[in-house]
């Protein structure tokens, strides 16, 4: 019996079955052959190591295994896709000058020289080079940004997306009500909508007016002792003309003033000077023009008009924590 058990095993081991698998895995290249066949990429050599092994895991996982020179081309195809996907300068022939799908801004020299010496050497970044001690990054940047834009206070983030958040979470903490005019909830970048991030904060939104046309009298009679803030979203990404009307920003920051809800303004694309100047016909209203006109807060990009990298820019009439309380005085509506 124990002869007989001994010869099954033996059969069992050296089946045709078991021999065509053995056969089909030693038909897999070695990952240093299909490297030497790849020649020079254009890539980390650990990057085309992991990929080549990734390949080969998934040509034995499916047990059909193709010539060599097919696998080598698989592989080179993955690399290829990779490689492709790395920023690299393009040629931008859409007619849409800040185009947020190749690049959106582009960098001024100026501020790519100034990139070069700042990032490849050790800076004062949280040094005060005046006291000596432990400073604040961001003092420079928020206290120009506030020059600029004839602001108290002024601070940076990751995207406007973030800067509304941050504003909308800061305002609702005891109030959930923002009101906006139906014809401003926009659309950005990335298919974002101005409702849907709002309402992820689980601020209540109170839409007011028509698509096309937004009456004073619509903030008016919306505004109750819920209202957190007014929210103006301005459409810089495209415009409506015909049967429409919208109040100016001046006079809904007076109605805010006078019913003492906060009005913050988002702005999107942040420019800083007279756009006409430039030969665009439409004007873009700018941060200190938004605060001139009585908006609380301002938020906008800064990879846009205002031509930088991509951030979240707020600049506030006054200094204003928003990690804190609200805004002192305009704590409820009349």
């Amino acid at each position: 019996m124990r002869g007989h058990h001994r010869e099954n095993c033996s059969r069992a081991r050296t089946s045709p079955m078991h021999k065509q698998v053995i056969v089909s895995r030693r038909a897999i290249p070695s990952v240093t052959k299909v490297l030497d066949s790849l020649g020079k990429i254009d890539l980390p050599r650990p990057v085309v190591v992991t990929i080549v092994r990734q390949e080969l895991s998934r040509i034995r996982a499916k047990g059909e295994i193709p010539e060599f020179r097919s696998i080598v081309d698989l592989v080179r195809g993955s690399l290829k896709q990779l490689r492709a996907s790395r920023l690299q300068p393009v040629i931008n022939g859409t007619g849409i000058v800040i185009h947020t799908n190749v690049g959106r801004a582009p960098l001024a020299p100026e501020a790519v020289q100034a990139l070069k010496e700042v990032g490849s050497a050790y800076s004062n970044l949280e040094y005060d080079l005046v006291t000596g001690e432990r400073g604040r990054r961001g003092t420079y940047i928020e206290n120009t940004l506030a020059l600029l834009c004839g602001a108290e206070a002024a601070t940076v983030v990751n995207n406007c997306a973030a800067a509304l958040v941050l504003i909308v979470q800061h305002f609702t903490r005891n109030k959930p009500e923002i009101v906006i005019s139906r014809g401003e909830m926009v659309q950005i970048g990335g298919g974002f909508r101005i409702g849907e991030i709002l309402g992820a904060t689980g601020a209540t939104l109170r839409e007011v007016g028509a698509t096309n046309k937004t009456t004073l009298a619509d903030y008016m009679r919306t505004i109750n002792r819920q209202t957190a803030m007014i929210l103006k979203v301005h459409r810089s990404n495209f415009f409506m003309s015909g049967f429409v009307e919208s109040p100016s920003s001046a006079a809904i920051a007076g109605l805010a003033r006078k019913k003492r809800v906060p009005f913050v303004q988002d702005l999107g694309s942040g420019a800083m000077v007279a756009t006409e100047e430039f030969g665009i016909p439409e004007h873009e209203p700018t941060p200190a023009e938004a605060l001139k006109d009585g908006a609380d807060l301002v938020c906008f990009s800064g990879d846009k008009l205002f031509g930088g990298p991509q951030a979240g820019i707020i600049v506030a009439l006054r200094q204003t924590d928003l990690r804190g309380p609200a805004i002192d005085g305009r704590s409820s509506p009349e």
